[in-house]
């Protein structure tokens, strides 16, 4: 085989392929012997046709199955000799390569390869230097948390007579639309227990600033109109009035904050014991914030520090990647509010636009990551895949065979990129423990 590399740019590359002439014939050879077993030539016996008379009746057919098996094999050894990692390969289409017998088959891959990096300095003498992140978990913030824990173990009861609804308080509603005077259907709540100023809508619509400074048995009409492109024929253009009906006021009782609470609270011997497992907790949810804005401080540097051409095919992959989940979870969310074809494409393009820089730097930093890992000379074992799985499972509430499952019907490509992941976290840590914090 003869080579022939061409450098079409930083990271594209032209690679010419002679198959020498020996090696073609050797193929022709193998196509014809099973072709000969295969079909039935007329005024021969099974198997005994010449290649001669083969060549007559099959011979456009014999040099594709020739090229289909020459082209792979051949653009495999020679991305080998070549030493470079293709990301994208542009061959031309086998119908359009012509290949005779006696004779060498040159054809031309062209290849977008992952670029040659040269890292930067990370190690002593010369570590990346983080700014200081000097937070602490504070008496204010222990006392948010006991607020929050009083609020969850909170009775919520009637208000004494002549309350008025303010923040905070809670109304029992009857709630009803009428279009036209007419009840409208699918639009009538009965006792709904609704908490003021937590803007929550009912029926998709406002109801606070109608409601604060109500009594019981205030009634309250809020019109409602919708635009003539509404999707419900028959809201579209109209008006719908929202009849509401304060039935009650009911207020939240907090539990004192004593010894007795902390015990209700879970196996606290006093409120200060409770204290003292909140500050345990804030502070060891605190030290892994910080780790992970050092990490991101970390990863921030190393994009910056280096510089290199990234092939557009892996940017377009991610780009598309990062827009799929984000708006699958605005419409899991309800965010989205968009379903015609044409909507969901404008959708997307602006996405695009928005997502295309945070692509190009994960891109660049995944290969940077990658390419410290094989510096390094880091692996994924199977105790660091297990240990994956489990925290998985753990984040997510899963069982872990469960999330191994789910990993598996992913298939080869899922797996890969779990093992990648696992790998470029493997490099990053090894970067943030050669760090110094200043000062």
């Amino acid at each position: 085989m003869k080579l022939e590399m061409t450098e079409l740019g930083p990271v594209k590359r032209a690679l010419k392929i002679e198959v020498p002439e020996d090696a073609v014939n050797s193929e022709f050879l193998k196509v014809y012997t099973e072709l000969k077993r295969q079909v039935r030539v007329p005024g021969f016996r099974q198997g005994k046709a010449p290649v001669s008379v083969l060549e007559k009746r099959y011979s456009k057919m014999v040099e594709q199955d020739v090229v289909q098996r020459i082209v792979p094999d051949y653009y495999q050894r020679a991305v080998k000799e070549a030493g470079v990692v293709p990301v994208v390969v542009e061959i031309p289409p086998f119908e359009r390569l012509k290949i005779q017998r006696n004779a060498s088959f040159t054809f031309t891959a062209t290849v977008e390869i992952k670029p040659t990096i040269k890292l930067g300095d990370y190690r002593p003498p010369n570590p990346i230097s983080l700014k200081p992140d000097t937070r602490t978990v504070t008496d204010e913030q222990i006392d948010e948390a006991l607020t929050n824990l009083r609020e969850q173990h909170a009775q919520i009861e009637a208000a004494p007579e002549g309350a008025v609804l303010a923040d905070g308080m809670h109304a029992v509603l009857n709630v009803e639309g009428l279009l036209e005077d007419q009840p409208l259907e699918g639009t009538k709540k009965t006792g709904h227990l609704h908490q003021i100023g937590s803007k929550t809508p009912i029926l998709g619509i406002e109801v606070d600033e109608h409601l604060t400074g109500e009594t019981v048995g205030a009634k309250i009409d809020i019109r409602q109109e919708y635009p003539a492109s509404h999707p419900d024929e028959r809201l579209a253009g109209k008006t719908v009035t929202f009849r509401i009906d304060v039935e009650a006021i009911k207020q939240q009782t907090l539990p004192e904050l004593d010894d007795e609470f902390a015990k209700d609270c879970g196996d606290y011997d006093s409120l200060e014991h409770l204290r003292t497992s909140i500050r345990e907790q804030l502070d060891t949810l605190l030290k892994r914030d910080i780790e992970d804005g050092y990490k991101e401080q970390v990863m921030n540097r190393l994009v910056q520090m280096h510089h290199f051409d990234i092939p557009d095919p892996l940017i377009d992959r991610e780009l598309q990647t990062m827009v799929r989940q984000k708006m699958l979870r605005d419409h899991q969310k309800g965010q989205g509010g968009i379903d015609e074809p044409l909507k969901l494409q404008e959708e997307a393009k602006r996405l695009q636009q928005e997502l295309q820089p945070e692509a190009k730097k994960r891109v660049k930093l995944s290969l940077i990551l990658e390419c410290l890992a094989d510096k390094e000379g880091l692996s994924v074992e199977d105790d660091d895949i297990d240990a994956e799985m489990t925290k998985l499972a753990q984040s997510v509430k899963m069982p872990v065979e469960e999330v191994k499952k789910m990993l598996d019907a992913g298939g080869q490509q899922s797996r890969e990129e779990f093992r990648e992941r696992i790998l470029a976290e493997k490099a990053l840590q090894l970067v943030y423990e050669f760090c110094v914090i200043q000062g």
